[in-house]
């Protein structure tokens, strides 16, 4: 079985002072560089996926800005797939399943933001898609939400949806577990 992480739109504008900040995103950085660091140091293969706005009124990830840039805690190497997509879903409209087909990939590792948008969307495609998924819970983040009126707190959003993916699309552990294991 083949294996490979695939790192979700960590980028500058879910940090502080970005356009879309999000809970907790230096901490879920730091935790996916360990995760990317082990991989590296494994040769394992790394696909970084970048989300750019096809639509100004997205108010975040704008082309040519620097919130739509890779944060540097995970900043892609030469030698690394680069997928640039423009939805949820790592999988719309990008070469990401024929590229990891073609390198008899298996088994997926994710990490990145957002946990309850881009990371829900692709782990649940990449099930669908015949992938075995882990996901390293601790070095995704999301943010707080509102519906009907009631607002959700960022780590009740992040818990739900982790909850949710682990119940059948993806195995969920921490970041210390993984690297231990």
């Amino acid at each position: 079985m083949s294996k490979a992480l695939i790192i979700i739109d960590i980028q500058n504008d879910y940090f502080d002072g970005g356009a879309m900040e999000l809970h907790n995103p230096v901490e879920a950085s730091e935790n996916a560089k360990q995760v990317l660091n082990k991989f590296r140091n494994e040769n394992e293969p790394v696909i970084h996926v970048q989300h750019i706005a096809a639509a100004p009124e997205m108010g975040f990830f704008l082309p040519n800005t620097k919130g739509v840039e890779i944060h540097n805690n995970v900043k892609p190497q030469d030698y690394e797939k680069l997928i640039t997509k423009h939805t949820p879903n790592s999988f719309i409209g990008t070469d990401l399943l024929d590229y990891l087909k073609s390198k008899g990939i298996t088994e997926l590792v994710f990490t990145g933001m957002m946990t309850n948008m881009c990371i829900d969307a692709t782990v649940r495609a990449a099930k669908d898609c015949g992938f075995n998924c882990t996901v390293i819970g601790d070095a995704c983040a999301s943010k707080d939400l509102e519906i009907n009126g009631s607002k959700v707190k960022a780590s009740d959003v992040q818990n739900a949806f982790l909850a949710g993916l682990n119940f059948y699309y993806a195995e969920v552990v921490n970041t210390k577990e993984y690297l231990s294991a």
